[in-house]
């Protein structure tokens, strides 16, 4: 079949078809141009009745396939069609018996072969799933997880923690088998407030972050993060048991009515800016019906503040005294560790956290503050409350471990589903944020690095790995920073996502692995094309042409790019296109 090489054209050979028959089921096909102590690998790409093309993609040395060619084969070597021993090198290992091999599906062009990869190579590594709606991404990935659990073999990984973001709630039966196999469990959250066969998603207000309020409460100024750090250092204390902070309440009233009482405001606005601030924040040692005595008579705090015939606060200086006595120089508070509040907890100690700096007595300060009380209380006033409600205090690491626990007996789970299809896409958006920096912590903390190794799992990542205002104001985007970090304590990223061109670049350009469906638009495909150097312009045309459920995979993980035939899941995922005829003609 092959000929003598016509001619070298970059890194692609043609040699003579001396078949003179153009059997183009060759195309795809390795072959191997064997010399004295080193051979090179080509695929073919293009055959005619003349010529046969051939795209160079690597060499074997001592028995191991080396991606790209150091060495092109001289003019008077002839290639031959690779050997079963030299194939297994490129797709991968055929024994799954073995627990380092990961089954990734079947060869479209080798019949009977599979495609595999070192389960270190994909799973330690960041990686993406891309694919146009109806291209078989979400059976691929279902088929990939399923792999994971369903083809053990006797080797159960017990101690895998994945979590899915399911947008859509596709997957929610998908792994229902998983807990027939002895040591796994498949444990499902919902977003849906009234669902009854699973577990609300929920995390404690106590556990959340600076960094999680500004993403709740969608801050778009840096300037607004101490308010929110003051707010959550008040409400541990006001939670407390220490009596004490009942002095801490009291002193912060005093100077802020004290602040007031010396800004050199005319004595109508200071009596009206007092008396509102009093009105609304107050305890019971400090109030408008706070008696100051003077030997004689004593007056309420409001009475004191009226104003004489010359325009003044004629008891002005019996209001500062009294207040003086509520400020303290220092209030060293021993807070218990395990305290626990709400969010209604949390709007109590932002009010006062409003006060305490001044807030209340700068308009535009006011102004652009408040808006955090009114985003808190609406949250508050509405169902998205329920998802941060906890009847009992556990630490941010006894939470996350907790979260991949199921039964009495607390029994791992491997693979946890949240169904987010019931929340709007902004709050679903905060949720994964803040769930993802959790996990992220909990790794990062650990002292024996990667022993909890978490997989993060975001289908429709477009939606959330996003070039948003999150590095303005907090300094990073979560995701970038794991994709960028992650890896060495063990939490790794995969993105599900039909627009890349959406997602955030950082994140993408740390995937090392790639699962490509069927992609038409240029913006994507150029994405595709920059990600690795192996992916050329025929590689690319194979994207636009791709059958349902079959993908391109590369990266760390293979040696060359490949392509691969997904077996259809069991069971499937809620996502195959509807069937008008059955439902027009019913």
């Amino acid at each position: 079949m092959f000929g003598n090489i016509i001619k070298f054209e970059k890194s692609k050979i043609y040699v003579e078809n001396i078949k003179k028959i153009a059997d183009t089921n060759y195309i795809g096909f390795h072959v191997v141009f064997e010399e004295p102590n080193h051979k090179t690998v080509g695929e073919i790409t293009e055959i005619n009745k003349d010529v046969i093309g051939i795209q160079l993609i690597g060499e074997i040395v001592d028995g191991i396939f080396a991606n790209g060619v150091m060495k092109k084969p001289g003019m008077n070597t002839i290639a031959r069609i690779i050997y079963k021993s030299e194939l297994e090198l490129i797709l991968g290992n055929q024994d799954l018996s073995n627990r380092s091999n990961l089954l990734i599906g079947s060869s479209p062009i080798y019949k009977d072969y599979i495609i595999t990869s070192n389960i270190n190579e994909f799973f330690a590594n960041h990686f993406a799933v891309i694919g146009n709606t109806g291209s078989g991404k979400s059976c691929g990935l279902s088929r990939l997880i399923q792999n994971v659990f369903f083809t053990a073999n006797n080797n159960i990984p017990i101690n895998a923690h994945m979590c899915l973001f399911d947008v859509y709630g596709e997957y929610y039966n998908t792994f229902d088998e998983m807990d027939k196999f002895v040591g796994l469990h498949f444990k499902k959250y919902t977003t849906e407030i009234r669902f009854g066969d699973a577990n609300l998603l929920t995390i404690p207000a106590y556990l959340l972050t600076v960094d999680d309020l500004a993403i709740l409460l969608g801050v778009k100024d840096s300037s607004q993060l101490p308010i929110l750090s003051k707010s959550l250092e008040l409400v541990r204390i006001f939670c407390s048991n220490d009596p004490k902070s009942v002095d801490y309440k009291n002193d912060i009233i005093a100077k802020t009515v004290l602040d007031i009482l010396s800004s050199g405001k005319n004595s109508t606005q200071i009596r009206d800016q007092v008396i509102s601030i009093l009105t609304t924040y107050h305890t019971e040692a400090i109030n408008l019906d706070s008696k100051i005595r003077q030997p004689g008579y004593e007056r309420t705090l409001r009475q004191c503040l009226n104003i004489d015939d010359q325009g003044k606060i004629n008891a002005l200086a019996l209001v500062i005294n009294f207040l003086q006595t509520y400020v303290k120089v220092d209030l060293d508070i021993d807070l218990d560790e395990n305290i626990t509040y709400t969010l209604s907890d949390l709007y109590y100690a932002l009010e006062f956290a409003l006060i305490s700096e001044g807030i209340l007595t700068s308009e535009s300060a006011f102004d652009k503050n408040n808006i955090l009380k009114s985003r808190l209380q609406s949250i508050i006033n509405s169902d998205r409350n329920e998802f941060f409600k906890f009847d009992r205090y556990m630490s941010r690491a006894e939470f996350v471990e907790d979260f991949f626990k199921t039964g009495p007996h607390g029994e791992n789970v491997q693979l946890v589903d949240i169904n987010l299809s019931f929340i709007e896409d902004s709050f679903a958006k905060c949720l994964t944020k803040i769930f993802s920096r959790v996990f992220f912590e909990h790794t990062t903390s650990l002292q024996d690095r990667g022993s909890f190794p978490i997989h993060i799992v975001l289908e429709e990542a477009h939606r959330y790995v996003q070039n948003d205002s999150d590095i303005n104001v907090l300094g990073y985007n979560i995701f970038d920073r794991i994709t960028k970090e992650g890896r060495k304590y063990g939490t790794i990223l995969g993105f599900v996502t039909q627009r890349p061109n959406e997602l955030s670049k950082t994140a993408l350009s740390q995937c090392s692995n790639f699962v490509v469906f069927r992609l038409f638009y240029p913006e994507d495909l150029e994405i595709v094309k920059g990600i690795s150097s192996n992916v050329t312009d025929e590689t690319l045309e194979k994207i636009k042409t791709l059958k349902p459920g079959m993908g391109l995979v590369f990266g760390t993980a293979f040696k060359v790019p490949l392509l691969v035939k997904f077996p259809l899941p069991n069971p499937m995922p809620i996502s195959t296109s509807i069937k008008i005829d059955k439902v027009w003609y019913q």
